[in-house]
């Protein structure tokens, strides 16, 4: 009889550690759960602002480090002033004199190449002179070397962008009116973009022919600036799109 009495003190004397049991089964499932929350902060964040002072560029996209230029660039672009103050730093660092095709000076760059304010983001405005031949829409290899290091910028944001092809008022040479020439070279820069294994679902095309000049079409330095092909890097994410 005693023998029996002490079994069942010894059974139960270890049902503490049921509850003991339970308790850890609950404190897994609350770090799962902070887990997953912190996941989806992540993703609204993503979502929300793909470039912020706060939190800089979202690259879910990438992997590995962010490269030192690139991160500056982030600091200066997050701030309307310092765009404008620091303008000629900016065209630096999105084209290194190390990546400028051969026959390519400094001076015919920035010359050709604008940064531009814009109500959804920021522009950078290319000439024709950088990126085509007189009349043509198909990009030569000084071109696709420009672009090829812009690739290398958006490859680390996951910002919209929109690309842009605008013309002078002056007729064309060919068979092609300003319209389809605007839009046959803003569909090249996007096919080139799209092919360096950038998202396709990030970028939209515009072509505007010769209705929207940045300078006078009377002389011959406005017209120049004209035909241009813009690309409008949106600050603002539209809702609904891809992660």
């Amino acid at each position: 009889m005693a023998r029996k009495r002490k079994s069942e003190d010894s059974e139960a004397g270890m049902g503490w550690l049921v509850t003991y049991s339970d308790l850890m089964t609950l404190l897994l499932t609350f770090f799962v759960l902070l887990l997953s929350m912190a996941s989806m902060d992540r993703v609204l964040i993503s979502r929300i602002s793909p470039l912020s002072a706060s939190y800089g560029f979202i690259t879910t996209g990438s992997a590995g480090r962010v490269p030192g230029r690139i991160e500056l660039l982030k600091e200066m672009l997050t701030d309307p002033a310092v765009m404008y103050q620091q303008e000629d730093r900016i065209k630096n660092l999105l084209f290194p004199d190390d990546v400028l095709p051969p026959g390519m000076d400094r001076s015919t760059l920035d010359k050709n190449l604008e940064i531009l304010d814009h109500p959804d983001g920021w522009i950078i405005s290319l000439t024709d002179k950088l990126l085509f031949a007189p009349g043509s829409w198909e990009l030569p290899p000084a071109g696709e070397e420009l672009l090829a290091s812009l690739a290398d910028v958006l490859h680390y944001m996951t910002n919209d962008v929109n690309i842009s092809g605008h013309t002078d008022n002056a007729p064309t040479r060919g068979e092609v009116d300003n319209y389809a020439l605007s839009a046959y070279r803003a569909h090249s820069v996007l096919v080139f973009l799209i092919n360096r294994k950038l998202v396709a679902e990030r970028f939209s095309v515009s072509a505007y022919g010769s209705d929207r000049p940045l300078r006078d079409n009377a002389t011959e330095d406005g017209r120049a600036a004209n035909r241009r092909v813009e690309i409008l890097i949106k600050t603002e994410q539209r809702q609904g799109r891809y992660l």
